[in-house]
């Protein structure tokens, strides 16, 4: 095989150097041809990638003033109908970037009249022409057209025009604003989707760019400031609805948003006038410093009256947050508390109280619970940085106060302790870290640091208890029901207290069910980066990572009577469960041969292989959302039967049991499909990889061998009796195969 690509590649370069004008034969070929203007590395390609390399090694080759002028104009034409990846090797062939910039600028611009918006922003990027194009006229169809991606494309290298675009999708987001001024500009246009343009995506997609490029987001005051509305409306509700959050966290959290914000102040006093009484109404309007003409009448009323009284009485501060309610006192015996002393959590600030934290941290064995605390974003610009990291040990809580740390760190060297730590301690696989959902805590880590990039590669000795938490509520209808008997509410709480508490989730609901009493979640959303830390949020972190050690000890040490493997401890410890993904069921599947026959000694650790079978002697059917993979095993000569799209999934199963063939399908279909074929007979394929990979799973899995024979032995295709045309010259799906086969064939032996 790479013999024939070898000789291909010799028998071209004798093609270039016998012309007389190479880069004039490569048009004439590629406007006689349409091989090359499909996806993927067609003929045409390997022609075209091919000249370039020969180009740079004979220099002399290359045309230049009018020819070369008359030979851009012809290239040009092409572009606009050719793949992706035929772009770059014909600019550079050609010399595009030397071609007069006026006459690229007018052939962009008759693309776009035409209605191939798609086809000229592509061309405008590959020539670097954006600074001289108007960015709403340019990206505006292809934000009708949902093609997000290539918007940010299109002014990911010039921050002025990111302004720009930032300013116009703001202006979009404006209240009263219609956007039917702007849809119906585009009357007719191919693949609008009016579904997906509107405000909320706009204002999604202007967060997503101003993270991405760092932007002010003081160029977007419109869509800033309905996004600190929602966050208002969130925290009255969490407040006043849910009950769940402190009158200090609620007050913090709605002064940081509404800061000097009038419009947000106007919208705080409604809330106020909703949610609460006039008295505290009139107290946050003193607080903004409100002027009466923006007050509702009787809440100016309230705040005469209360200017009066404090006259009266002479200035006096007075706690103006209100009274609370019987709701802010909490009954211990309701929550999960801490089973070690308050004088066993430690607090650290400084290095020197650091250096015992990891001593002990480290040492070999430890069973340590990890958690880490940030101020809530509530959908605002950039990724959480984290500002607390809690490590908990049998006996003792350590609380890191990372800014704190940061601040003290001078030198690189010093700057480098606590990532060199955090590094040593996820990687150490004599160290059992427990987590719940770790991936989100490591994606903050890094955000904090980006020398912890990688750690969640890097990670060994890892139990996340989210994946757990998900094995217990997917194998029990009682655990999802809450059908475990729990002490939640204690008997003398008032009918009131009782109607206002809102279902547990995530680790709280787990450490219900495992401990008896869920967390309490009040000081969830606190503001972390705050110093100094209150006496509850310090209890209240240290509660986050211990109770991870005592769920964990308490699954290992009955993990059946929670409808777990009696091997709970084996089958976690030292092995990372950050990223649970598709492949692993393939260790929950059974090897068996597409007979369907079960190998013997399957209860066993590890089954027997079977026997290896040919791709002749393989039938299959592929589901709906597997084509892909289906056109590539049938190139392989495996007997493949394929669903149409608009085809139900249990036709899957009808096929089989007609055909003896094996269902391979993806998701949720493969627990309805499996039940209604015999036991082996239904294979689950991780559907994020491409139809090379999947190959690699489904035969491995089934012990498949290819041999090149194999490769295009049958020559029908389906239900349709489609032909394949199997000469290497003219197929692309051919080329595609025997490029692959390379890379699949040792994947497959191994």
């Amino acid at each position: 095989m790479w013999f024939c690509v070898s000789q291909f590649k010799e028998e071209a370069r004798r093609g270039f150097a016998g012309l007389e004008e190479p880069m004039a034969g490569l048009l004439a070929m590629l406007e006689g041809s349409g091989d090359w203007k499909g996806k993927g590395h067609s003929l045409g390609y390997c022609i075209v990638t091919e000249l370039q390399l020969w180009m740079k090694e004979h220099p002399a080759a290359q045309q230049s003033g009018i020819t070369l002028k008359k030979l851009q104009a012809r290239v040009l034409s092409i572009l606009a109908q050719c793949p992706a990846n035929l772009l770059d090797p014909l600019i550079s062939i050609y010399q595009l970037h030397t071609a007069d910039r006026n006459y690229l600028l007018g052939h962009v611009s008759h693309l776009y009249h035409r209605g191939d918006y798609k086809e000229a922003a592509v061309l405008s990027i590959k020539l670097k022409l954006q600074p001289d194009q108007d960015v709403e006229k340019m990206c505006t169809p292809l934000l009708l057209q949902d093609k997000t991606n290539l918007v940010e494309d299109y002014v990911g290298d010039y921050p002025e025009l990111q302004s720009k675009l930032l300013q116009i999708l703001d202006t979009w987001c404006e209240p009263g604003f219609n956007i039917r001024d702007i849809t119906s500009q585009y009357q007719g246009l191919s693949g609008y989707k009016p579904e997906k343009f509107n405000r909320k995506m706009l204002s999604k997609l202007v967060f997503r760019l101003l993270d991405r490029f760092n932007a002010d987001p003081a160029l977007c005051p419109n869509v800033v400031n309905q996004r600190h509305l929602r966050t208002l409306n969130y925290l009255f509700y969490k407040r006043f609805v849910e009950k769940t959050m402190t009158q200090e966290n609620w007050t913090d959290h709605v002064q940081s948003t509404v800061g000097e914000n009038r419009w947000l102040q106007g919208h705080l006093m409604q809330l106020l006038m909703r949610y609460c009484d006039l008295k505290t109404a009139a107290r946050w309007a003193q607080r903004c410093n409100l002027p009466k003409e923006m007050l509702p009448y009787r809440v100016a009323e309230e705040l005469q009256k209360l200017q009066e009284r404090e006259r009266a009485r002479g200035w006096r501060r007075r706690s103006w947050m209100g009274s609370g309610d019987h709701h802010e006192e909490r009954k211990k015996e309701d929550y999960y508390q801490l089973p070690i002393p308050r004088a066993n959590i430690h607090f650290l600030e400084t290095w020197e109280e650091t250096q015992q934290c990891w001593e002990k941290v480290l040492r070999p064995g430890q069973v340590v619970g990890i958690d880490m605390e940030w101020k809530p974003s509530f959908g605002m610009v950039g990724k959480p940085r984290v500002s607390l990291l809690q490590l908990a040990l049998h006996d003792e809580v350590f609380l890191l106060d990372l800014p704190r740390l940061l601040e003290q760190a001078v030198t690189e060297a010093e700057k480098e302790k606590l990532p060199h730590f955090i590094q040593r301690l996820y990687s150490d696989a004599a160290i059992t870290k427990l987590g719940y959902g770790m991936s989100g805590d490591l994606s903050s880590l890094a955000a904090t640091w980006s020398a912890l990039k990688d750690t969640d590669k890097q990670a060994q000795g890892v139990v996340d208890l989210l994946t757990i938490d998900k094995q217990l509520q997917k194998g029990s209808i009682d655990w999802k029901k809450g059908g475990r008997k729990v002490d939640v509410v204690s008997p003398e709480q008032s009918d009131e207290d009782r109607g206002c508490r809102q279902p547990e989730k995530g680790l709280s609901l787990l450490v219900q069910h495992v401990l008896g009493k869920p967390l309490d979640k009040t000081e969830q959303l606190s503001n972390w980066e705050k110093r100094p830390l209150r006496e509850e949020q310090i209890l209240y972190a240290a509660s986050d990572a211990y109770c991870l050690l005592e769920i964990y000890e308490k699954l290992c040490k009955d993990p059946e009577s929670f409808g777990l493997s009696s091997d709970l401890t084996g089958s976690l410890v030292g092995k990372s469960s950050m990223k649970p993904r598709a492949k692993k069921q393939l260790n929950k599947q059974e090897v068996l041969s597409p007979s369907g026959q079960q190998c013997e000694g399957h209860q066993k650790k590890t089954s027997c292989p079977a026997a290896p079978i040919s791709p002749k002697e393989f039938s299959v059917v592929c589901d709906n959302m597997l084509q892909g993979l289906g056109r590539y095993l049938r190139c392989l000569g495996v007997d493949v039967q394929m669903l149409e799209n608009e085809d139900d999934h249990r036709k899957a199963a009808e096929i089989a049991r007609q055909e003896g063939r094996v269902i391979l399908t993806s998701g949720l279909p493969y627990q309805t499909l499996r039940s209604q074929v015999a036991e082996g007979r239904c294979f689950s394929v991780n559907s994020s990889e491409k139809a090379k990979e999947q190959a690699v799973q489904v035969l491995k899995h089934f012990n498949v061998q290819v041999s090149l024979a194999d490769i295009f032995s049958r020559c029908q295709v389906g239900r349709g009796g489609l032909e394949l045309r199997c000469s290497l010259a003219g197929s692309r799906t051919a080329a595609w195969v025997l490029r692959s086969v390379c890379c699949l064939a040792p994947k497959i032996s191994a």
